[in-house]
């Protein structure tokens, strides 16, 4: 009897900005497109939307752009595990979310310099496990200087079957776009990092120039474009629509939206548009 593969909802290891909340109003809008079509994830992140769109359409052609090396973390996955397993052992007795201090911290940093030195040490996977929530330390260095909290995750992360049936690329989204965009029935997943957002953890730091060149994928091409409305994107096309001879390339499309809370003060609005010529 064959296994039924593993449909993930959500990212396999942490992962800023993944689309996961989004899920429930991008399947439904996804079902207008073919299942025979090409998908281009020109801003892959974490895989979720590719992962996603392969488990509804198995037969689609799914290029996910690996542009963060996301991957590699997933190929370190059993070193991760391993690495938590040892300091749950460390925080046994600890108190749950806690702050971690004196000798126990000690033992924590002494376990992840070991790794650090010997092995391989996903440091944004390891923030969820030992920092405070959202907050996040890209090496050992940043992590030494950061208030340790018990939140030890109490079980292994898995991520087998989740890249299947993906061609996984890592390149500029130009380049990707520019070898996609005369081709027939392609469709294109553009979730480029936030304007006005904090992008801490991605590679690269965008400008509000790098955020307008990427409209430029929109026009005369079937996608998926997500914003916010920190970013003010959408007002600002509507006014170059307006006050300039420029078109908009968000005219046609369809919008859908979700509340987002940073904390219990703070929230903001994720927006989806979409649109299949």
């Amino acid at each position: 009897m064959e296994t039924k593969k593993k449909v993930f909802t959500t990212a396999p290891l942490p992962f800023m900005g993944q689309k996961r909340k989004f899920l429930k109003q991008f399947k439904p809008a996804l079902l207008g497109y073919s299942p025979t079509a090409t998908y281009v994830d020109l801003f892959g992140g974490s895989g979720l939307l590719s992962h996603t769109v392969k488990a509804i359409y198995p037969d689609a052609h799914v290029v996910y752009n690996d542009f963060d090396n996301y991957r590699e973390r997933l190929q370190n996955i059993d070193k991760t595990n391993q690495l938590i397993s040892d300091l749950r052992v460390i925080l046994k007795n600890y108190v749950k979310d806690g702050r971690i201090l004196g000798a126990i911290r000690d033992q924590v940093m002494e376990r992840i310099c070991t790794e650090e030195k010997t092995g391989y040490v996903d440091y944004i996977t390891l923030s969820s496990s030992i920092l405070f929530s959202m907050k996040y330390a890209l090496s050992f260095e940043q992590m030494e200087k950061e208030t340790l909290y018990n939140c030890i995750r109490q079980s292994g992360y898995d991520a087998t079957g989740y890249l299947d049936g993906l061609e996984v690329v890592s390149q500029c989204y130009k380049e990707l776009f520019a070898k996609y965009k005369d081709l027939p029935n392609v469709v294109f997943l553009v979730d480029p990092p936030y304007l006005s957002t904090d992008a801490g953890t991605y590679k690269s730091y965008w400008k509000l120039r790098d955020y307008l060149d990427v409209l430029q994928v929109l026009y005369g091409t079937k996608y998926f474009y997500f914003t916010s409305n920190k970013s003010s994107i959408i007002e600002l096309c509507e006014w170059i629509e307006t006050k300039t001879p420029m078109s908009n390339p968000f005219t046609g499309s369809t919008t859908a939206t979700m509340n987002a809370t940073v904390n219990y003060n703070a929230s903001y609005t994720d927006i989806m548009l979409y649109k299949n010529e």
